[in-house]
C-alpha cells in the first residue's frame, strides 16, 4: 500500500542549525531519508521544520527540490513575514504553517489565531501544532474555529487526550506519527480518533525520531493495519495526507 509520509524532518548541516535547550541533532540528509524508507512504497510526504532550524527556510527549499514534486514543506515563519514571502514558499512547495509549542524555536502561540487565518486566507495553508495535549484545553475554543488545523503525534499526552477527541470532532485532523513519544497505547487512539472521523488520521514516520523515547520503527506501520480494516488504513496511510496536503 502507498504511504504518504505526514510527518519527517531534514537535518542538514549544510544549512543553519541553531541548539534547542542544549541539543543540536545529528544530521539527516534528504539522500538518508530515502535511504530509510526504501522499502516503504513512500509516494510523497511532508518536511516539517524542527525548534532547531526556527526561521530558515534555506534547508526546507533545499530538500523539497531534492525529494520531488510529491513533497511539501510545513514552515515556521515569524508572523509579521511579508505576503511577499510567503506567496514565495507557496510557489516552493510549502503548505503549512507551523507553531512548536512543546519545545519553541516557533512564533508564539499568541499570535495563533491571527496567522492562521492570515495564511489561509493568502495561500490556503492550514495550520500544525506540536504541542502536548494537556496544554490543549486553553486554546480549544480558538483551535476549533479556525479553518484547517492539525495536531501532531497523537497530542503525546493521554491526560489530555480527550479534549484532542472533542477538536477532531470539530474538524481537527491528528498525525498517528511518534508512536515513540507518547504515554498511551497508540493503537488504542488510532481506533477512537478513526471512529469518529475517519479523514482526520494521517500516518507519519517523524524520521529520523529527534529525541523520541523510541524512534520510528516499521512495527508502527504494522500497529495501523492491525487496528483498521485495509479500507481505513489506506485512508490512514495515504489517502487522508494527501488531501491535506497536495488538493
Amino acid at each position: 500500500m502507498q504511504i504518504f509520509d505526514s510527518h519527517l524532518h531534514i537535518i542538514d548541516t549544510r544549512f543553519p542549525l541553531i541548539e534547542n535547550k542544549g541539543y543540536i541533532p545529528d544530521a539527516f540528509t534528504s539522500q538518508d531519508y530515502l535511504d530509510s524508507v526504501n522499502n516503504l512504497n513512500v509516494v510523497g510526504g511532508a518536511v516539517v521544520s524542527g525548534s532547531f532550524q526556527e526561521f530558515d527556510q534555506t534547508y526546507l527549499i533545499d530538500a523539497l527540490q531534492t525529494l520531488g514534486e510529491n513533497f511539501v514543506g510545513v514552515t515556521q515563519l515569524p508572523y509579521d513575514t511579508t505576503d511577499d514571502e510567503i506567496i514565495k514558499l507557496n510557489k516552493l512547495g510549502v503548505r503549512a504553517l507551523r507553531f512548536n509549542v512543546n519545545r519553541g524555536g516557533s512564533e508564539d502561540i499568541s499570535r495563533l489565531d491571527y496567522f492562521a487565518r492570515r495564511v489561509y486566507e493568502l495561500v490556503n495553508w492550514h495550520t500544525e501544532l506540536y504541542i502536548n495535549s494537556n496544554s490543549l484545553k486553553e486554546i480549544a475554543t480558538t483551535v476549533e474555529k479556525l479553518p484547517a488545523v492539525s495536531i501532531d503525534h497523537l497530542g503525546l499526552s493521554k491526560n489530555g487526550f480527550s479534549t484532542l477527541l472533542s477538536l477532531v470532532d470539530k474538524g481537527v485532523k491528528v498525525k498517528a506519527s511518534g508512536f515513540g513519544r507518547i504515554d498511551f497505547d497508540p493503537g488504542e487512539a488510532i481506533r477512537k480518533i478513526h471512529s469518529i472521523n475517519p479523514d482526520a488520521l494521517m500516518f507519519g514516520t517523524d524520521l529520523p525520531s529527534t529525541r523520541a523515547k523510541r524512534p520510528f520503527e516499521v512495527s508502527d506501520i504494522e500497529l495501523v493495519y492491525k487496528v483498521l480494516e485495509d479500507e481505513q488504513v489506506n485512508k490512514v496511510l495515504y489517502k487522508n495526507a494527501v488531501n491535506w496536503y497536495l488538493k
